[in-house]
């Protein structure tokens, strides 16, 4: 891990930490609206994807697609939405949010469309260790 690296504070506070690939963190947004993870390569001062050293860039590619496909297996969605925005959070982040054609924001993005919902505390821990099942052995924990 890049000593350097921080978590931006707005990641912190609107996400669960869920463990660690081998360039980035991976989160869980909470928002239980939507299946919703988000990957933040650990290399500080990185805002856009071409920032990254070309090795990094080909990790952070593999982790992505790693984690749409098994997102999508779990959650068996309509579509995988992915996005590195970034407009409000500048710290480079990517955006993995299984879609259903029954979803609230349908067929529009999620951010921005409805307020977002916090996990109940036991839908929380269920969704957290699902995601958990479905990424083994690639994730690892945050002190790893």
């Amino acid at each position: 891990m890049n000593q350097e690296f921080e978590l931006h504070p707005r990641l912190q506070a609107d996400c669960i930490d869920l463990g660690r690939l081998d360039v980035s963190r991976l989160l869980l947004m909470n928002d239980s609206q939507y299946p919703w993870c988000i990957l933040v390569p650990e290399r500080a001062g990185i805002s856009e994807f071409y920032q990254l050293t070309a090795d990094d860039r080909r990790s952070v590619m593999e982790e992505s697609a790693w984690l749409g496909e098994r997102m999508m297996a779990c959650f068996r969605g309509d579509k995988l939405n992915v996005a590195a925005i970034g407009n409000m959070v500048p710290q480079l982040h990517i955006h993995h949010v299984v879609r259903y054609r029954t979803d609230p924001a349908w067929p529009a993005p999620v951010w921005g469309k409805l307020p977002a919902r916090p996990y109940p505390p036991a839908e929380l821990d269920e969704r957290v260790a699902v995601l958990r099942r479905a990424l083994e052995p690639g994730l690892r924990s945050g002190s790893d």
